[in-house]
């Protein structure tokens, strides 16, 4: 009976070594987002990369972003999609990366 106990705690206290060596690991940087969200933007937009966006889910996301008329959209070599749009009134040029950063050149 002894025997069981001892070997009993023995257990639980592997299993809580086990629990407490599988906590998630800070982030390596909280300063640039996998994904952009409305609200926070990587400042070094547009991020170079494969970028997963379908040309319709491109010209939404820009048109969230607060442009109309969203055109001439292509695929550039650096995985960003490029084209035009207006914004107050203001054609520019516009680009959204593959994290889901929209900016204006």
């Amino acid at each position: 009976m002894k025997r069981q106990v001892i070997l009993g705690g023995i257990a639980i206290a592997l299993a809580s070594t086990v629990a407490l060596a599988q906590e998630t690991p800070p982030a390596t940087s909280g300063d640039t987002p996998a994904v952009a969200t409305p609200a926070e933007q990587n400042p070094a937009a547009p991020v170079a990369g494969e970028n997963s966006f379908t040309e319709e889910q491109a010209r939404e996301r820009i048109a969230e972003a607060g442009y109309r008329e969203v055109s001439a959209l292509k695929l550039d070599e650096s995985g960003v999609w490029r084209g035009t749009a207006m914004k107050e009134g203001k054609s520019v040029a516009v680009a959204l990366d593959f994290q889901g950063n929209v900016v204006a050149n």
